[in-house]
């Protein structure tokens, strides 16, 4: 006999596994990574789309690059005089040094497991993995691939002359042409510029001005962290939540729960205050927020008006159901959460009438199709380029906005700022008594190297300068053999004098070409009982990187990629 009592229970759970398995499916279709540039300073640029070496590549379009900016596969990130930050999901974040040149070759989602393949093209960058779901993370430069085990930190060194990797924390396994090599905390190898002969393992280095930086960034993002997520009452990590406890104030507001707000923000503030529009391959039009803080508030969760709570606040997804309780006003509709917070472009409903385009901040209890039921609380209007957007005043009744499904491209416009292309440093890893020193031969060093005192230099030459000095001094004159170490078949050595000793370096240790880096090795990894491990040059699996024959950034091997120049669709 049924028990009829047990009827709306059983409903219920099964609307729960409904309403939670159907996100899941729904991301792992879109192959859509969230990954994010959550910090700026100095000279920052991206390129979307590019051939060979985006260095050298002339018809790569570089743009400015912006704070909480979406990154994806297939991008290229470049620091100048600057540093940047990439946060990517579940706490791994990547620090670029300056003058580092960044691809993101391959990010894809398989089967609810991320693969990461990374390319340092030149410069300096250091990797804090947070491996807690089941993935892939590597990184290539020069002539090795570095793979992350479980939770670990390494920095990468990709200059002319060799490349070097430090394991900061964990543990990590370099790739070298089949070969493999085990490096545990505290050991860094390096190697010469294609000479595997040359792969020396020893201790990492003292820590210098960028390693000190990581690490202090590395520690207030988790401390943030932590302090945020308190409030939300989710077991699971999510994008800028750090920013939050920084740059705002978590109060409790009645049936609401736990909502947060800005420092400084009055009863007048407006959520969409400042900001601008760009259009994602994935998720259209998204809102990219000019403010330290602007990354989750925008994208997770939604937003509440309440007067005597001092105005707008913002509300975290909760797991479990919508804040504490029912609504004011309103009969109590619980809201189930998927286990995992939902990435949008925007947290706002765009609406339109007759040929008006507005938003409105989306409410957590919003269905899709049905008003907003923050339309009450006014219409804001989409601005076209970086600035303000403030409340319309159309006179007209609210009931006359209609919802907008899908707002077409052409609707509004992206005002990211043409950047010029990023200059090739031209730097060197010299070996000293204490270890490796990095020089510049860049135009802009005050370091170079002196053919007729064979030996280093205070001067303001040129790279192509120091190069013709340095294919000169290789040629002997009118035949006649040299003296020294060429006499004996060896090439001129160079020294630099220093405060931890004598630096010593090669003349045919530098590279007159930019080096040209092979496409990382297929992702390979174990996971729900099988290993898995792509094919070719990239994963086999849709969705996968670029073909081992090109590095091209401006293609995408899944099926269903779109156009639009960036990559194609992001994965």
């Amino acid at each position: 006999m049924i028990n009829h009592r047990s009827i709306p229970l059983v409903l219920a759970v099964l609307l729960f596994l409904l309403l939670v398995a159907a996100p899941m499916a729904s991301a792992d279709s879109s192959h859509a990574r969230v990954i994010r540039l959550s910090l700026v300073q100095g000279d920052v640029r991206f390129a979307s789309s590019f051939h060979g070496d985006p260095l050298a590549d002339t018809s790569a379009i570089w743009t400015t690059a912006e704070l909480n900016q979406p990154i994806r596969q297939g991008y290229v990130l470049a620091t100048d005089n600057g540093r940047a930050e990439v946060e990517f999901e579940y706490g791994t974040v990547a620090f670029l040094k300056e003058h580092t040149v960044l691809e993101f070759y391959d990010l894809s989602l398989h089967d609810g497991e991320l693969t990461t393949r990374l390319i340092v093209r030149q410069g300096s960058a250091s990797f804090s993995v947070d491996k807690s779901l089941d993935g892939y993370f590597s990184v290539t430069g020069g002539d090795f691939t570095v793979e992350a085990g479980g939770r670990s930190a390494f920095r990468l060194d990709n200059f002319d002359d060799g490349s070097t990797v430090k394991t900061l924390r964990g543990h990590v396994t370099v790739l070298l042409k089949g070969d493999t090599k085990r490096l545990e905390k505290g050991q860094s190898l390096s190697m010469k510029a294609g000479d595997e002969t040359s792969v020396s393992i020893g201790k990492v280095p003292a820590e210098d001005d960028f390693d000190r930086w990581v690490s202090a960034r590395i520690d207030s993002i988790s401390t943030a962290t932590s302090s945020a997520t308190q409030y939300t009452g989710s077991p699971y990590y999510t994008s800028g939540f750090a920013d939050l406890f920084t740059y705002g104030s978590w109060f409790s507001c009645g049936g609401y729960g736990y909502g947060w707000r800005p420092f400084g923000a009055g009863f007048g503030w407006s959520p969409f205050a400042m900001g601008q529009w760009i259009w994602d391959p994935t998720y259209g039009w998204t809102y990219l927020s000019s403010q330290p803080w602007g990354w989750a508030p925008y994208h997770y969760g939604g937003w509440l008006f309440d007067a005597s709570c001092g105005g707008w606040l913002y509300s975290p997804p909760y797991p479990y159901g919508y804040g504490y309780g029912a609504v004011p006003g309103r009969r109590f509709r619980p809201i189930i959460h998927p286990p995992r917070p939902l990435y949008r472009g925007v947290t706002a409903v765009f609406v339109r009438q007759g040929n008006t385009l507005g938003i409105v901040p989306l409410h957590p209890q919003d269905q899709n199709g049905k008003p907003p039921l923050n339309l009450e609380h006014g219409v804001f209007s989409p601005s076209f380029a970086k600035g303000a957007m403030g409340s319309m005043n159309t006179g007209e009744s609210s009931a006359k906005w209609q919802v907008v499904k899908s707002v077409p491209r052409e609707a509004l416009g992206s005002s990211l700022s043409p950047a010029p292309a990023p200059t090739r440093v031209y730097r060197t890893v010299l070996q000293g008594d204490s270890g490796l020193r990095v020089v510049s031969l860049s135009k802009d060093s005050s370091i170079a190297y002196d053919p007729h005192e064979h030996r280093f230099v205070n001067a303001n030459v040129s790279a192509e300068a120091f190069a013709a000095a340095r294919a000169k001094e290789a040629q002997p004159a009118d035949g006649a053999a040299k003296t020294g170490n060429a006499e004996r078949g060896k090439p001129a050595e160079k020294t630099l004098a220093s405060n931890s000793g004598t630096l010593t370096a090669r003349a045919s240790e530098v590279p007159r070409a930019p080096r040209a880096i092979a496409p990382p090795p297929p992702a390979h990894y174990s996971g729900g009982g099988g290993s898995y491990r792509g094919g070719g040059g990239s994963a086999s699996y849709s969705g996968g990187g670029r073909s081992s024959g090109s590095s091209s950034g401006g293609s995408s091997s899944h099926p269903s990629s779109g156009g639009g120049g960036g990559g194609g669709r992001a994965h």
